[in-house]
């Protein structure tokens, strides 16, 4: 059996209306558009890289270079998985716009700040909860 403090958490309704979430959802779904076109760029960069890598032939190839561009492979990498994750958060975010659960810290249950969810749209904090984390 699911306990009240579990049925409040689901039952929770975002402290916004109905136009505040639209203008919310505009604001991810702008974020989303820039994150997939870095995404798409940053996979460019990445098939790129790997068929460069093979091309190198025995007299152009140095162990510097190489160290380099595995290095840079490793950085483009590491900033393409971290996009995706932006990705899935906002679209999580868009999740609970259509749930009507938007805007209601994880944490405390209260209502996150307009200012904070213009800044970090994706975020389930609030400031207060955010800062008993750090």
């Amino acid at each position: 059996m699911a306990s009240s403090k579990d049925s409040k958490t689901k039952d929770r309704i975002s402290p916004y209306n109905d136009e505040e979430l639209e203008y919310f959802r505009e604001i991810i779904l702008k974020k989303r558009n820039e994150a997939e076109q870095e995404l798409n760029a940053l996979q460019s960069t990445l098939r790129e890289s790997m068929e460069n890598s093979s091309d190198e032939s025995a007299y152009s190839f140095h162990m510097a270079d190489a160290g380099t561009d595995a290095q840079e492979r490793e950085k483009t990498y590491m900033l393409f998985n971290r996009t995706k994750k932006f990705i899935r958060y906002l679209d999580d975010a868009l999740v609970r716009i259509d749930n009507k659960t938007y805007g209601v810290c994880k944490v405390t249950g209260k209502k996150i700040a307009k200012g904070r969810l213009e800044a970090v749209p994706h975020t389930q904090l609030s400031i207060e909860a955010k800062l008993k984390r750090r």
